[in-house]
């Protein structure tokens, strides 16, 4: 499978989520760089902007496994990860899985459990394992939480710490319909739910196929030296306490990667990168001041960064 096979999957999940999702073609494809790289992805937004919605169809478009849990304040880790429980007919303690156990979960209001249950999704985002009672049970791959979260209410809700935010490769907002996408959206829902005509339209193999031609799209080591040279910006930024982690300039390596594959290209260039870089990089930072509850200013920090440090050019970027 080359680059362009990767187009006709992404394709294919996009005609999916199309017949559902009215506009939001943005957030679609970095969803689907998700996919393609296994990457996990934080949905903020007011509610009723559809990011249940659009994380279930994306889920159903792909045969695997796909799991739903309402995080509530009760809550608790075991409820997610599973339980070792006494069967009084063979005389053993035996395994039951919780619905970790899966290959697309919707962690939906993911800020309304209580820290204690937020992270014990911490290894199991990174290490693609669940550790239980003293035993490791190793994940399925390919193994994706796509997580929603209202930002506009306070009480009753945990907001994720900064460990816990590091793990997800894009945060992204979906924002409100335009007036025509507001009209479409009526008339779509208007005599039944499109949801229920929703199959599989990609197999677990064509995704797996997918992600590894993703990993194979080279990058100059120049991109990979702009790539540092941010995330040293930020953590030398006089407005910014916590500047970008190592996991999130591999996020955004691998993010670029998936995205030129999705041109159709194999090979990174610095636009790819830029694409990228704020949904990838503003909510792995820690501002000074309490400017955490304002998203708008580490996206402009990020926006800043990028207009201050040079561009690799091209032209000097051997491709083969």
């Amino acid at each position: 499978m080359k680059a362009e096979a990767v187009q006709l999957v992404a394709d294919k999940v996009r005609t999916s989520v199309g017949h559902v999702i009215v506009g939001k073609e943005a957030i679609i494809d970095k969803l689907l760089i998700a996919m393609l790289t296994s990457g996990h992805v934080l949905l903020e937004d007011v509610p009723g902007t559809g990011k249940t919605m659009l994380a279930k169809v994306l889920a159903y478009s792909l045969d695997c496994k796909f799991k739903r849990i309402q995080f509530t304040p009760d809550l608790l880790p075991s409820d997610l990860t599973g339980i070792h429980y006494y069967n009084q007919q063979s005389g053993q303690f035996e395994f039951r899985p919780g619905p970790l156990f899966t290959n697309v979960l919707l962690a939906d209001e993911i800020n309304r459990a209580t820290p204690r249950t937020q992270s014990s999704l911490l290894e199991c985002m990174e290490e693609r394992q669940v550790s239980i009672d003293g035993r490791t049970e190793v994940l399925e791959r390919p193994f994706l939480v796509i997580a929603t979260q209202n930002p506009v209410e306070n009480q009753g809700t945990f907001p994720l710490p900064e460990a816990q935010l590091d793990r997800f490769l894009f945060k992204l907002r979906m924002g409100y319909p335009s007036a025509e996408e507001g009209v479409a959206i009526l008339k779509r829902f208007m005599e039944a739910s499109p949801m229920d005509e929703v199959k599989p339209v990609v197999t677990r193999e064509e995704l797996a196929a997918a992600q590894e031609v993703c990993s194979g799209v080279k990058a100059h080591p120049d991109l990979l030296g702009y790539i540092v040279a941010l995330a040293e910006a930020s953590r030398s930024h006089e407005d910014i306490h916590t500047g970008i982690s190592p996991r999130g300039t591999q996020a955004l390596l691998k993010a670029s990667q998936a995205y030129a594959a999705l041109q159709g290209r194999d090979y990174v260039t610095p636009d790819d990168i830029k694409a990228l870089a704020i949904p990838a990089l503003a909510h792995r930072m820690l501002l000074r001041g309490g400017s955490r509850l304002k998203p708008q200013s580490a996206e402009l920090l990020v926006e800043r960064l990028l207009m201050q440090i040079p561009v690799p050019a091209e032209a000097d970027m051997p491709v083969r």
